[in-house]
C-alpha cells in the first residue's frame, strides 16, 4: 500500500481514536501533534531506536514546566510503513496497531511509564 493511502487511514484513526478518549485526557491529546512517517530517520536511529520501530513520542511531556528550554516541541510520529509491516498488509490489523502505538505514544506525553501503560492495556 502506498504511504498516501497509509496516511489517509492512520489519519482516520488517530481522529476517531481522539474523539472515545475521556474528555480529561482529549484535551491534552488534541494539544500534541501526530506526525506520519514512512520510517525512522537517520537521527532517530542514530539515537539507539530499532529501525523497526513503530512509533515515537519525542519533546517534553504534558506535565512539563513550560519556563524549561526544550530542544523539540511535544509530538508524536507514527511510522507507518513499520505499522503496515508489522500488521503483514492486514488493513484491520494496521488500523487496529496504529490506535494501540498512538495511544501508547500518548501515554509517554501524558507523563506515563511503562507500567502505567502496561496498568491501561498500551503495552
Amino acid at each position: 500500500m502506498k504511504f498516501r493511502q497509509l496516511t489517509a487511514i492512520a489519519g482516520k484513526v488517530v481522529d476517531a481514536t481522539q474523539r472515545r478518549l475521556p474528555p480529561a485526557v482529549r484535551e491534552p491529546a488534541l494539544r500534541v501533534p501526530v506526525c506520519y512517517e514512512p520510517r525512522p530517520s537517520d537521527d532517530i536511529l542514530t539515537e539507539g531506536w530499532e529501525p523497526d520501530i513503530l512509533g515515537l513520542f519525542v519533546g517534553p511531556p504534558h506535565s512539563a514546566d513550560p519556563g524549561d528550554p526544550q530542544p523539540l516541541p511535544p509530538q508524536i510520529l507514527l511510522f507507518l510503513e513499520n505499522l503496515w509491516d508489522y500488521a503483514e498488509g492486514d488493513e484491520e490489523v494496521y488500523r487496529d496497531e496504529v490506535r494501540l502505538t498512538y495511544l501508547h505514544e500518548l501515554g509517554h506525553y501524558l507523563g506515563w511509564d511503562e507500567s502505567d501503560l502496561e496498568a491501561r492495556g498500551l503495552d
